[in-house]
């Protein structure tokens, strides 16, 4: 997989995770740690997506 593939991909799943934390937020029952967790996915994939980007 080349480097643009890549970084494409990153980028999908980091908009996904975004929604599943909004979706999360807004929904009563969702325990705060799964958000948490949640949140924590995306800002890893957020770094990988940096850190790719400017290599």
């Amino acid at each position: 997989m080349d480097m643009s593939a890549r970084l494409q991909e990153l980028r999908r799943k980091h908009a996904t995770l975004s929604d599943q934390v909004d979706h999360a937020q807004r929904s009563p029952g969702v325990p705060d740690a799964e958000i948490a967790a949640l949140k924590k996915k995306k800002l890893r994939l957020k770094d990988e997506i940096e850190r790719l980007a400017t290599t």
